[in-house]
């Protein structure tokens, strides 16, 4: 998953707020709860330094009701004056967090991007179909495209026998199928434009394969009919909305095996991909990174531990290491050196070279320190994995945080 919509935040000037709050509101007590967790937040930032004015915009954007249901999050970055990331996150965080440092904490923003799918949902009838964009980094997300009208109206069927009944009944099925190729048109050219990662078909029994019938080349290659939706009210939202996420589940599954799938086989030839902390900072550190990976629990939390650790880094994002005298050798002077959680430095080197992120769940791949990068380059002094060397490192993968196979870094709690 490409993360440039966050991009823009690695080169403003800092320092920068972070805050992810759980903003779920279930009963009228969450206003009050809410308030309380931000409250707890805004002490601990403002014993950072934060600014006041900085605070009370935040203030206003989180306590501001979501009108989502269901347990879900929100995370902001500012800076003194200005509101400059804000999104609400499909589920709540694994803990709040506020941070304010020169660079925002990027983690929570890429569990929603890494959940996130793009998607074109299309819901037909006979008549034409209504389309809207949904998911992050669409052209313009979660917006209502309008409504496509085939423009025949010759619809319904009626009892009857005959030659002139059979030639009506040719009609409509012709106007049926119109409509059809007239909605399949313009979701082609959406498709072809803007490159959402599904589309989505649902509606009228009829309808839906005639759309399916008359999709072009590029529709047909990322289509999923999802039924229980409808042009009409009285559609059952829950039902559908379950069918939906099931629908973006399966494909989020196969978007993080595709990815581990070229990881092992990176890691099992040698070449190609790297694992461990040392390994991941050094690719990094030269812009080899073509996807971070870190393994996740079930609980949606990391199990590379990267917010318990450190690492040093300097006032640009591919200057970093594991200690002070990686720096030194990078030609980074004593006073611009600082150290970082290591979280935010892994994914602010990433972010910078345009590198994609993926969160593989565990036991789907064994990296040590859970921790791996699919690598776009490789050279002679690229760390290799070898057959001994990474059989050795088993009892270390997947997040068990015995040290590095280098020099380690200062680790923290």
């Amino acid at each position: 998953m490409k993360l440039d919509s966050l991009k823009p935040l690695l080169h403003h000037g800092g320092p920068l707020t972070t805050v992810c709050l759980d903003v779920t509101r279930a009963d009228e007590a969450g206003d009050r709860e809410i308030r309380s967790r931000w409250n707890g937040l805004r002490r601990e930032l403002e014993h950072r330094g934060a600014p006041g004015e900085t605070l009370d915009a935040i203030q206003e954007v989180v306590l501001r009701p979501t009108h989502v249901p269901g347990p879900h999050g929100r995370y902001v970055v500012a800076s003194r004056d200005e509101i400059l990331f804000d999104h609400v996150l499909a589920d709540p965080p694994v803990r709040d967090e506020a941070f304010h440092d020169g660079t925002p904490s990027l983690m929570p923003a890429v569990r929603a991007a890494d959940e996130a799918v793009r998607y074109l949902l299309v819901e037909v009838d006979r008549a034409g179909a209504d389309l809207s964009w949904s998911g992050v980094d669409s052209h313009d997300a979660d917006t209502d495209l309008g409504h496509v009208e085939g423009g025949h109206d010759v619809l319904h069927k009626f009892g009857g026998g005959g030659w002139s009944h059979r030639r009506f009944q040719e009609r409509v099925e012709d106007s049926w199928e119109r409509n059809a190729e007239a909605v399949a048109a313009e979701v082609e050219r959406l498709v072809t434009r803007y490159r959402p990662e599904l589309v989505l078909l649902t509606g009228d029994v009829r309808a839906v394969p005639l759309v399916r019938d008359a999709a072009g080349h590029a529709t047909k290659e990322v289509l999923v009919d999802v039924p229980g939706g409808s042009r009409a009210d009285g559609v059952k939202e829950d039902v559908f909305a379950r069918n939906v996420g099931q629908v973006l589940e399966a494909y989020r599954a196969r978007r993080r095996e595709a990815v581990v799938d070229r990881l092992r086989e990176g890691l099992g030839r040698g070449d190609g991909a790297v694992t461990e902390l040392g390994d991941v900072v050094d690719v990094l550190r030269k812009g080899q990174v073509d996807e971070l990976v870190v393994v996740r629990n079930a609980a949606g939390d990391s199990v590379a531990h990267l917010n318990e650790r450190t690492l040093w880094v300097g006032p640009e994002p591919l200057q970093l290491g594991l200690s002070r005298g990686d720096l030194e050798s990078l030609g980074v002077p004593s006073a611009d050196q600082r150290e970082l959680r290591a979280d935010i430095a892994v994914l602010r080197a990433a972010l910078a070279q345009d590198a994609g992120f993926t969160f593989a769940l565990e036991g789907s791949v064994s990296l040590v320190d859970g921790l791996g990068a699919l690598l776009r380059w490789t050279d002679a002094a690229t760390p290799h994995e070898t057959a001994p060397s990474y059989t050795a490192d088993s009892h270390r993968r997947g997040g068990h945080n015995q040290g590095a196979r280098r020099s380690a870094g200062p680790d923290v709690g």
